[in-house]
This record gives C-alpha cells, sequence and structure tokens, in this order.
C-alpha cells in the first residue's frame, strides 16, 4: 500500500474490509442485483437443459471468426446500451421531480429520489458506458463483421487479436457492472474532472473502477485499431484499389487511424492520474506543483477525436443505405473520401474548443474556433453528396432508409448547433449548460440512428433472415419521439440558463420542460420494449423471413452481398475479383451473380484459441485487484497475463487448410438448401393459387 488511505486496509484483502461500512439500502440497485442474478441463473439453467455448453465454447467463447467476433461485440454493446439507458432514466425522472424547494424527497434524498453523491455516480456511469461500452463496441462490431467481407478478405490481418481486443472489452463491461453491486463508482463525470479524481477527494474505489475499466477497454480498442487498419491495407481483395474500397470500409480505415493514435493519449492522461492516486505524486494537482489544465488537455486530445472516432462509421453505414435504397450509386465516391479522410484530419486540431472560457486569449480562441467550423465543410459535402443520391432515385422508404435519413436530419441540427458553441463568445454562455449537452447527444444520436440502421440492414447478412418490418418501423417512429421529446426542451432549458449535472432544481418555471423529458424517457422506453419485441419476433418467424439468395434487399451494392447470407466461415468460396466500388451492382447489371467459381482451392484458415479468454481472466482479475489494492492477487494476475502471452508465443498449431473438396461440398450444400427453399416457397405459391376463389363466377 503506497498511500495512505481513507478507511480500512489489509495485506490480505486489501479494502475489501470497507465494503462492512457500506449501506446497500437504494431498491434500484436492490431490482438491478436481482435482474442480474436471476438472469444469469436463466442463461445457465438454459445452456445445460438443452446441452449447449460445448456448443458456445466451440462455437463462441474461443472463436477466432471475424463475424463472431463482431457479433458478440454488437451484443457486448447493446446490453450496455440498456444499463446505460436506464441511468438516462433515473437521470431524467429524479430532475422531473428535484424541482422547487417544496418538492419531496424519497429514499434519502432531500428532492427526488437520488442522494447527490449517487446522482453523481448515476451521470457519470451514463456518460461511461455509453460511449466507451456501449457505443464504440457496437461500432467496432460492425466493423468486424462487414468490413473483412466487404473488401474480400478470408479474415482479420491478425485473427487472435481481434478476440484479446473483444474480451477485454468484455472485461471492461464487466468491471463496471461489478461496480453497481461491490463498492460505488465514480462521481467525476465521465472526463474524470480534477482535482475531484484526486485520492483526497475521491477517497472509495469508484475513481479507481473507472480508472481500470477505461484502461483495459482502451487497450482493447487499440489492439483492434492495428488489427482493422492492417487488414485494410494488406488484405483487399484482388482489383479492390483504395479508391474502389466502398465508403463504410473507408471510415473504418480513418475511424482506426484516429483510434491508434488518439487512445494512447488516454493513456497517458489515465497512468499519469493513476500514479497520483496510488503512489503519490503530483501531475494535476496544483499544491502539489501539478496542473490539472494537463490533464484536461491531455483528455480532450483523445476526447474529441474520440468523438469522429464514433461519427464517422455513422457516416460510412449512411453512406450503404442511402445508395441502396435510392436504387443509384453514391454520388461522387472520391468527394465522400476525401471528406471523410478530412474530417479525421482535422479532428485533431479542435480540442480546445472544450474550454474556450479558461482564458487562453483571442488568438488561441479564434484559432480553434475556425479548426472547428472548418469540421462542417467535408460534413457538409456528405449531406449534400447524400441528398443528390436521393435525387431522381427510386426511393424505397424501407426500415434501414427510415434511420438512415433521421440521422442525415439530426446531422443537420447537430451540426447547426455544434457551429454555434464553436463560436467562443456564444460558448462563453452555453458552456456548461445543458444546451451543449443536448447538442452532444443530438451527435450521438446520428450514431445510434445509423446504428440501427446498420442492424436492420446486415441483419440478413450475419443470420440469413430480416427482421420483421411492421414492428422496425414501430421501434423507429418510438425512438424517434423519444429523440424529439427528451432533447429538444433541452436546447430550450440551456437556452433559459439550466446547468448540466443539477440533482436539484431551483427553477420551478422549467418543471414543464423537464416533464416532456420525462415524456420522451417513456417514449424510449417504449421504443426498446418494441426493439425486443422486434427480435423475438423475428427469430420466431425466421423461416418466413429467410433470404433466399445473397442480396436481401434486391438493390444491395458492395461486395459484401457477393456471398451467401449468412457467409460460411471462410467468406467467400473463391477470392473475388473486384472490377468497381459497387461490385456487387456491377455483378448484378452483367447478370454476373452465380456464387459458383470456375473452380475450388484449398483456404487457409486460423484455428480457435481458449487464449484470448484466458488472458483477459486474468486482465479482469488483476482490474479487480488494482480497484481493492489486493496487490498478492494483483501480483498473480499479471504472472497469468505474461504466461498465457509466452504459452501464445510457443504455440505453433494455430491455422489449418480446408480441402477444395471440403469447400466444394458445403458450397453445394448451401445451393442445394437455397433451391430446395425456392421450389418450397414455389409449391406453397402454387397451393394457394390454386385454393383460391375467383372474384368473378
Amino acid at each position: 500500500m503506497f498511500m495512505d488511505l481513507q478507511g480500512p486496509w489489509n495485506p490480505l484483502l486489501g479494502r475489501l474490509p470497507m465494503l462492512l461500512n457500506l449501506k446497500y439500502t437504494n431498491p434500484f440497485i436492490a431490482a438491478a442485483f436481482a435482474m442480474v442474478v436471476i438472469g444469469g441463473i436463466v442463461v445457465v439453467v438454459a445452456l445445460t437443459y438443452y446441452r449447449r455448453w460445448g456448443w458456445l465454447w466451440r462455437e463462441w467463447l474461443t472463436t477466432v471468426d471475424h463475424k463472431k467476433i463482431g457479433i458478440m461485440y454488437l451484443i457486448v454493446g447493446l446490453v450496455m446500451l440498456f444499463r446505460g439507458f436506464f441511468d438516462a432514466f433515473m437521470i431524467r425522472t429524479h430532475q422531473a421531480i428535484a424541482v422547487g424547494a417544496s418538492s419531496p424527497g424519497f429514499l434519502s434524498a432531500d428532492h427526488g429520489y437520488l442522494p447527490p453523491f449517487h446522482f453523481d455516480e448515476v451521470f457519470t456511469a451514463h456518460g461511461t458506458i455509453m460511449i466507451l461500452l456501449a457505443v464504440t463496441p457496437m461500432l467496432v462490431g460492425f466493423m468486424n463483421l462487414i468490413v473483412p467481407i466487404q473488401i474480400g478478405a478470408r479474415d482479420m490481418a491478425y485473427p487472435f487479436l481481434n478476440a484479446v481486443g473483444l474480451w477485454l472489452t468484455a472485461v471492461a463491461a464487466v468491471l463496471v457492472m461489478v461496480s453497481l453491486f461491490v463498492g460505488d463508482f465514480s462521481h467525476a463525470g465521465w472526463v474524470g474532472l480534477t482535482p475531484l479524481t484526486e485520492l483526497a477527494n475521491s477517497p472509495t474505489v469508484g475513481v479507481d473502477y473507472w480508472l481500470w475499466l477505461i484502461q483495459i477497454s482502451s487497450i482493447g480498442t487499440t489492439v483492434g485499431a492495428v488489427n482493422i487498419i492492417a487488414t485494410i491495407l494488406k488484405m483487399r481483395a484482388p482489383g479492390m484499389t483504395l479508391m474502389r474500397m466502398p465508403i463504410f470500409s473507408w471510415t473504418a480505415l480513418a475511424t482506426n487511424i484516429v483510434g491508434l493514435t488518439s487512445f494512447p493519449v488516454l493513456t497517458v492522461a489515465l497512468f499519469l492520474l493513476t500514479l497520483d492516486r496510488y503512489i503519490g505524486t503530483h501531475f494535476f494537482t496544483a499544491d502539489g506543483g501539478g496542473n490539472f489544465m494537463m490533464y484536461t488537455n491531455l483528455f480532450w486530445i483523445w476526447g474529441h477525436p474520440e468523438v469522429y472516432f464514433v461519427v464517422l462509421p455513422a457516416f460510412g453505414m449512411i453512406s450503404e443505405i442511402v445508395p441502396t435504397f435510392s436504387q443509384k450509386p453514391l454520388f461522387n465516391h472520391k468527394a465522400m473520401i476525401v471528406a471523410t479522410m478530412a474530417i479525421a484530419g482535422v479532428a485533431w486540431s479542435v480540442w480546445l474548443h472544450h474550454f474556450f472560457i479558461m482564458g487562453s486569449g483571442p488568438v488561441v480562441n479564434s484559432f480553434f474556433s475556425i479548426s472547428t467550423m472548418l469540421v462542417g465543410i467535408p460534413t457538409g459535402v456528405k449531406v449534400f453528396n447524400w441528398a443528390f443520391t436521393m435525387v431522381r432515385g427510386r426511393v424505397r422508404l424501407e426500415t434501414p432508409m427510415l434511420w438512415a435519413l433521421a440521422a442525415v436530419l439530426l446531422l443537420i441540427g447537430g451540426g447547426m448547433t455544434g457551429m454555434m458553441v464553436a463560436i467562443p463568445a456564444i460558448n462563453y454562455v452555453t458552456h456548461n449548460s445543458v444546451f451543449v449537452v443536448a447538442h452532444f447527444h443530438n451527435m450521438f444520436l446520428i450514431i445510434a440512428f445509423a446504428l440501427f440502421g446498420a442492424v436492420t440492414f446486415w441483419w440478413p447478412k450475419a443470420f440469413g433472415f430480416r427482421l420483421d418490418e411492421r414492428l422496425g418501423r414501430i421501434f423507429f417512429w418510438l425512438f424517434w419521439g423519444g429523440s424529439v421529446f427528451v432533447f429538444v426542451p433541452m436546447y430550450a432549458l440551456g437556452f433559459l440558463g439550466m446547468t448540466r449535472r443539477l440533482a436539484y432544481i431551483s427553477h420551478p418555471s422549467w418543471w414543464p420542460l423537464l416533464l416532456l423529458e420525462v415524456v420522451g424517457i417513456g417514449l424510449y422506453i417504449a421504443s426498446l420494449a418494441a426493439f425486443v419485441l422486434q427480435l423475438v419476433v423475428s427469430i420466431r418467424d425466421r423461416e418466413k423471413n429467410r433470404v433466399r439468395g445473397p442480396d436481401a434487399w434486391g438493390t444491395s451494392r458492395s461486395l459484401e452481398w457477393a456471398t451467401h447470407c449468412p457467409p460460411p466461415f471462410y467468406n467467400f468460396a473463391a477470392t473475388p475479383v473486384v472490377h468497381s466500388y459497387d461490385e456487387w451492382a456491377w455483378r448484378r447489371e452483367r447478370n454476373l451473380v452465380s456464387l459458383v467459381p470456375d473452380y475450388y482451392a484449398d483456404i487457409h484458415m486460423p484455428k480457435n484459441s481458449m487464449v484470448p479468454l484466458v488472458l483477459a481472466f486474468f486482465v479482469g482479475v488483476f482490474g479487480f485487484a488494482a480497484v481493492w489494492r489486493i496487490w498478492w492477487l494483483a501480483g498473480l494476475a499479471l504472472v497469468g497475463v505474461i504466461a498465457s502471452l509466452i504459452f501464445r508465443m510457443f504455440q505453433k498449431d494455430v491455422d489449418y487448410t480446408v480441402s477444395a473438396e471440403e469447400v466444394e461440398r458445403i458450397e453445394r450444400a448451401h445451393l442445394a438448401e437455397m433451391a430446395d427453399e425456392d421450389t418450397e416457397a414455389a409449391h406453397r405459391s402454387a397451393d394457394v393459387a390454386s385454393n383460391a376463389r375467383p372474384l368473378t363466377q
């Protein structure tokens, strides 16, 4: 133990005896704990009853298949999205209750039902989860799932590292869930406001949970970025030049260049903060010779490129959906590539607009104001190109297109408010107000709408059947209504002077707008229920919604649609030769849509490995032990991490070859199944026609 701690500590249990002094009386925590326990028991019982443990281990937990890893990223992101949403539910409902001096108090709170410290924990957890453990894993999941197929690759460049990145992200998610029940969580905001994060001001383990889960997830994101960049640059199919690469793959490349160069900065900032908390350095403590603004600069040097890290893939998703449902090529493909890389480049010169009011001076503020506004130019190029893609197109307003169009509308609104807060004079007025909160939620809603559009769009590619269209539309309109009712009133409250992070609202005149936000939260809850119902009904009716060919939508354009739905583990029976950035549309126009190659060849594939899961287990134990300062356990876990890596280094049998005969057998079986399904569907149609009554006698 390096620092004097407030509370008990011993060499065997570290700070765990502190749990004896904590009182778990909040019914929300008790209900969440019960849900987690009951859910875990249900899963274990189901796997045991259906004897699926072996299948789970072989097919999922030890897989290095990029498609399955992508699906598991999406599952982690969706689970954490639900958790982050319930934090938002508590924030909005609490604020709507805690209005005015006469407002009632519940559960030991003077007003509302969340005491101020607990309220701070809730909004910190909400921001951390939504950005790092919900949105980011879902985007990385889609990049894993789609990019290799879209560029004609068999798998990722480094399948083992790909699995390591997934399981490190899962460990971070587990840590944040453990913090809900064992100890507490940070109360210093998702950005880690200094000096609140210093040990003297946050003596419990909440900030430590926050530190270690971000460090672990950042390592996973960084190794994932290396993997995706290497895959795109080195594993493209013959003919897939960079300028023929689909826009989603371009945005994945730009995103991961930003991630690879920005996440190490966050790692450094949090490492220095860790040294402050654990061994008593003074990097960010002014009374010890440090400078807390250094942390703020380091954080936002990562934090604002992180905005583009998550929004660029969303732009790529929109760029795939809009041409498909407009039945036209994407307008000005090359300009979209340039705009994508321009946004990624400008991302590095805008971070200081997050603290215009600190007194940097007019020259510095002017530079960062102008550079922030420059982002609007390539972003505007994208909006106009999407609009021109739809002009004179045969636009079909199916569910993915609805999500994409709503995302474009939100981008226009979020972009305009972004230009407003980029002006220092306006920023002085709106800084730290809920107007800024509404703005960045507006930007993240672009990502949410694009993500749900992508879920609907690429679901048939991943699973072989489409999602229910009617429930998908209900989900969309409820989610859109929730977005309007929550964030339009928030913009208005920002103009009225409401600051962020308020556990108590002193102005009763704001109550009607806060109540509108609660209405929006209710619509969000209904939309999530519709989404869950959509998944259940779609899985139940999967045979009826089965995709009968490689193209689920009939007008898809890029290369991922040139293989089966779902793709086999080797993706393509033969490595495709690419002729256009809209390769599948190019083939469809020339009637070259057969999935039977001229000949079959042996395929080299990686073997499954248990090492990533074991490695992540030891990392999780290390993170928990470091949070609670159980140093002997942390040391053992670190030995386990090193031993796992050494074991992997000496493994030789890490790949295998699928023979040409086996590939041909799998392909023929799949094509025969499709033919049988088509024949059965034709017979059903004939039976219906023969039994139908004529309209006239």
